[in-house]
């Protein structure tokens, strides 16, 4: 059928969107509620999200009108000539008419640009750097809560005309739980009146991450309170790996699946079965939040007014000090200006600990 005569059907003159997002792992994990919440608005459009093929498999049980494509940018989409050869498929395979960059990046820009010149309009993520600039800065702070990361995609697709009507309500359904088939390679099925407890203590960066011996004291806590958790440790390979096997170690039938390679769709079948998770500002707590599980927040360099807080995520649940330094980085990336990452050390493991407790007994 003619594309005109398709477009004679739809009032909003659209059939076929491309969304882009290829990293990092977090915001892609927080593109799930918007774009999950768009496909439900809008029935009527074929929704494609163009990723990374690494984090394709975040998007579980996704609407029937959104299709996930996943591209090796190190290897088959490379450079200018990468991005215009997925500008041609994504006019060729997928047919699209309008193209929402919710990255704005060199890459998603060439991107851009290729359409453009075949007639494709776009609209883009704004970002708000002024305002987090203002936020993170040394001195004159201005210490106030930024709109979401969440939002910021929401108002990318009202720009395009689709205001969006939030929906979603979890991977999973709310509180409906994954088979414990999809983790079985990990662990049986939670046996009854059993505590499940997920810990991912690292981030990428230093200025975001909790001293591993004050999370191991917080966890002694949680056990000696709880007997009879288990906990489920979550992180990369290499040091990660040996660190967290060490520690999984001290728990009864505690596992680490640090650096094992299970898959998003695994791991996050896994998490949907957790009574809590315990993590850092990183990637875990938004997966953890999108998979309906209580997240408990540590938070040291940043801040949740920069607006990157977990779905759905009870303030109650973010531990973090109140420091005037606080926060001095948007990611944790920058060195700390006192040299001692006190925003980070002076957290008490009973603050952690205290958190968890209530949630699990």
């Amino acid at each position: 059928m003619a594309r005109n005569s398709h477009r004679a059907g739809n009032d909003r003159g659209l059939i076929n969107v491309a969304i882009a997002r290829f990293s990092a792992i977090g915001d892609v994990a927080m593109t799930v509620p918007v774009v999950y919440s768009l496909c439900h608005t809008y029935p009527d459009i074929t929704f494609v999200f163009v990723t990374r093929r690494t984090m394709a498999p975040i998007f579980v049980n996704p609407p029937a009108n959104l299709k996930v494509v996943g591209i090796d940018l190190k290897t088959d989409y490379v450079g200018i000539a990468g991005m215009r050869r997925l500008a041609a498929e994504l006019r060729t395979d997928y047919d699209i008419d309008f193209f929402i960059d919710l990255h704005d990046v060199l890459r998603t820009r060439m991107l851009r640009i290729f359409l453009r010149l075949k007639g494709i309009k776009s609209k883009i993520l704004h970002k708000g750097k002024a305002h987090k600039h203002a936020l993170t800065r040394r001195f004159r702070k201005r210490l106030l809560p930024l709109v979401s990361q969440r939002s910021r995609y929401r108002e990318a697709f009202f720009k395009a005309g689709l205001p969006v009507n939030n929906s979603f309500n979890g991977l999973y359904g709310g509180k409906a739980k994954s088979s414990p088939d999809l983790f079985a390679a990990i662990t049986g099925p939670k046996a009854d009146g059993e505590k499940w407890v997920g810990v991912a203590p690292f981030a990428a960066h230093r200025g975001k991450i909790y001293p591993v011996e004050k999370m191991e004291a917080a966890l002694d806590l949680i056990s000696n309170a709880c007997p009879g958790v288990r906990f489920f440790f979550f992180g990369g390979g290499g040091d990660e790996q040996t660190v967290l096997e060490r520690v999984a170690g001290k728990y009864d039938r505690s596992v680490s699946l640090a650096g094992k390679k299970y898959g998003f769709a695994t791991e996050l079948a896994l998490i949907n079965h957790l009574d809590a998770m315990i993590t850092m500002d990183s990637a875990n707590m938004h997966l953890a939040s999108i998979a309906s599980v209580p997240t408990v927040s540590i938070w040291g360099a940043t801040h949740p007014y920069c607006g990157f807080k977990g779905w759905r995520q009870d303030d109650d649940d973010i531990v973090q000090l109140p420091m005037t330094c606080r926060p001095c980085s948007v990611f944790g990336s920058k060195p700390c200006h006192r040299g001692d990452y006190q925003c980070l050390t002076a957290i008490s493991p009973d603050a952690i600990a205290m958190r968890v407790i209530d949630k699990i007994r």
